[in-house]
């Protein structure tokens, strides 16, 4: 079915579908590579040095079952995304740029070798293999919210002269 003109040229809908995808890709490589192995260590080693860090630890079960609703509520959006809903926008944007920095952060990680200075790995950080399919979706849809943004009306001045001339 193809879509109306106006919708196209305002939705973000593919580059939506695309980080969700990959979104549920990553999904699937921390749940089968022991993220929570390095997360949970991670989060209390700042804790202990920044009481106010607002991370929290996870069990397995809880963990993903939130990843997998949260894969599923993007899924759902994505006939408003494809429409360019308005209201979906400011979460677009959000939407892209955690996991444009959680890409980011598997693969400084992976670089390091650890989280912090007491959390260590064998290198690749766990979920690294998907963060490249995270930052090629983030961008795309950045780059699209970036091109159907709306920009100022046209002013068009139109001439009111309605008089009549005399042709010769």
């Amino acid at each position: 079915m193809e879509q109306a003109p106006s919708q196209a040229a305002s939705g973000f809908g593919r580059p939506w579908i695309a980080l969700t995808v990959a979104f549920a890709l990553h999904v699937l490589d921390e749940a089968t590579t022991g993220f929570l192995n390095i997360y949970n260590p991670t989060v209390i080693a700042v804790r202990a040095h920044w009481r106010w860090f607002p991370m929290p630890t996870f069990g397995y079960r809880e963990w993903l079952v939130g990843l997998i609703l949260g894969v599923m509520l993007c899924a759902v959006l994505t006939p408003a995304a494809s429409h360019g809903a308005r209201w979906l926008r400011p979460l677009a944007w959000l939407y892209a740029l955690i996991h444009l920095f959680n890409a980011m952060g598997h693969t400084v990680a992976t670089i390091l070798g650890h989280t912090v200075s007491s959390v260590t790995f064998p290198r690749p950080a766990p979920g690294f293999y998907s963060s490249p399919l995270l930052f090629i979706g983030s961008v795309w849809l950045m780059m699209r919210l970036w091109q159907t943004r709306a920009k100022p009306t046209e002013v068009r001045v139109v001439s009111t002269d309605l008089s009549l001339r005399k042709v010769s």
